[in-house]
């Protein structure tokens, strides 16, 4: 009976050997799986990365035109409203200088508003 007892144990063991062999093969699939799946998922990211870049500069090349030319009409904007705002200070300059002048100069004295006059108060 102890010779059948121990071979019952000596069973278990070699079992709980080959448990642990087969829990290690999985574990070691497992860790495989990842790396296989993030380095096939960095491959994507980097595929469609580059797709969307080489997608963006075909963009901005066939729009790099459309950004020249409007920068043109804009420049001869302004440019043309700069030479109506100088043309129009060169026509009123000499205009607006007197009309300065005539204001700094010619003072006309007066009493301010707020100033009670002496005459009728003195009598109260």
């Amino acid at each position: 009976m102890a010779a059948q007892h121990s071979q019952g144990i000596q069973t278990l063991l070699e079992a709980e050997k080959e448990a642990a062999k087969i829990v290690q093969q999985a574990r070691q699939y497992r860790v495989q799986r990842l790396k296989d799946a993030r380095s096939e998922a960095s491959k994507e990211i980097d595929e469609y990365r580059q797709a969307k870049e080489s997608e963006f500069k075909a963009f901005e090349a066939s729009h790099a035109g459309n950004t020249t030319s409007a920068q043109a009409a804009v420049d001869r904007e302004t440019e043309f409203k700069l030479q109506a705002t100088t043309d129009a200070f060169d026509t009123s300059k000499d205009a607006v200088i007197k009309k300065l002048l005539d204001r700094v100069v010619l003072v006309k004295p007066e009493l301010h508003r707020n100033l009670k006059k002496l005459g009728g108060s003195e009598a109260q």
